[in-house]
């Protein structure tokens, strides 16, 4: 029997271990893929307080090191539902079944891709799907963003002020984003939109170079010449398996405020995977660490 199971191995699931087993908690956490989540592809990390820089991979692997030197659990194994026994939590895999005290929810999200040749081989490489993460690292240089959203709106807006040239790519007429930053962005010289045209292609040897684009309205192909390319066409949770135990937003995000707590007791969710404003890996780090001091609280019975 295990306090506390997470699932998700990425900076909220380990964080919320690592506060887990400070606790005196027995912790386990469940990642299906890759411990460390969508940070490992990136190259530079520069926006976390207290480390001016370090690589996504080793900043996820000190976590997991951390987590485990305190006594964590890890299993590679897929994560197939829960179900709640008499006030116990069993975490299903493709292997056995885990009693568990609690549960913590930190699968995250995948970003949706464009699935245009080189999008995943430049990855990292001039392709980024974090404004805020990366957009420093093209400062005084000629990027797009790509999407029609809030998100995409907020970036092209962000990036403005560092790069020389933003372009908005949208697909559609209109944005579907609030108008008031439709109407910012208007006003900035460096920032122009491109509407109705989809991206073909990212061209690049090591690094982005130029974009193959296509008019909806032409049909004609044309290019972009720009170093970075930002993508922000929707994120993807993946709570599917858990909407017969949690309630789920419209977007399939676990409703869940910042206190993490979820409609079943003894389950909190954190990190990207839950209803939020800001998904970063500050935040990622603060829900672990409030789930897990919440997991201790319904464990002892004070919640």
């Amino acid at each position: 029997m295990y306090d506390i199971g997470i699932i998700g191995g990425g900076t909220a699931g380990m964080t919320a271990a690592i506060y887990g087993q400070r606790a005196g908690k027995q912790t386990i956490i469940f990642e299906g893929s890759v411990f460390g989540g969508q940070i490992t592809s990136s190259p530079n990390v520069e926006n976390y307080p207290g480390i001016a820089s370090v690589s996504g991979t080793e900043f996820s692997m000190n976590l997991l090191d951390q987590a485990m030197k305190l006594g964590t659990e890890t299993v590679t194994e897929q994560v197939t539902g829960i179900r709640d026994e008499d006030g116990i939590k069993i975490i299903e895999t493709t292997e056995k079944e885990y009693p568990c005290r609690s549960i913590i929810i930190a699968t995250g999200v995948t970003h949706r891709h464009l699935g245009v040749p080189n999008e995943e081989r430049l990855t990292g490489a001039g392709v980024s799907y974090c404004a805020t993460c990366d957009g420093a690292f093209f400062r005084g240089r000629d990027v797009a963003v790509v999407g029609g959203g809030s998100t995409a709106l907020q970036d092209a807006e962000f990036l403005s002020n560092y790069c020389r040239k933003v372009y908005l790519i949208h697909r559609r007429d209109e944005f579907r984003g609030e108008e008031q930053i439709v109407s910012r962005l208007r006003e900035k010289e460096n920032v122009e939109f491109i509407l109705s045209a989809t991206v073909r292609e990212i061209i690049g040897d090591t690094a982005v170079e130029r974009l193959i684009l296509n008019s909806k309205k032409t049909g004609k192909e044309f290019k972009l010449e720009v170093s970075g390319v930002f993508i922000a066409v929707g994120q993807i949770p993946q709570n599917e398996i858990f909407a017969d135990v949690v309630k789920l937003d419209g977007n399939g995000f676990i409703l869940a405020a910042e206190d993490c707590v979820t409609s079943h007791p003894g389950i909190f969710a954190a990190g990207d995977c839950r209803t939020k404003e800001v998904r970063q890996l500050t935040t990622a780090a603060a829900d672990g660490a409030v789930a897990a001091l919440a997991a201790c609280k319904y464990i002892a019975g004070e919640i």
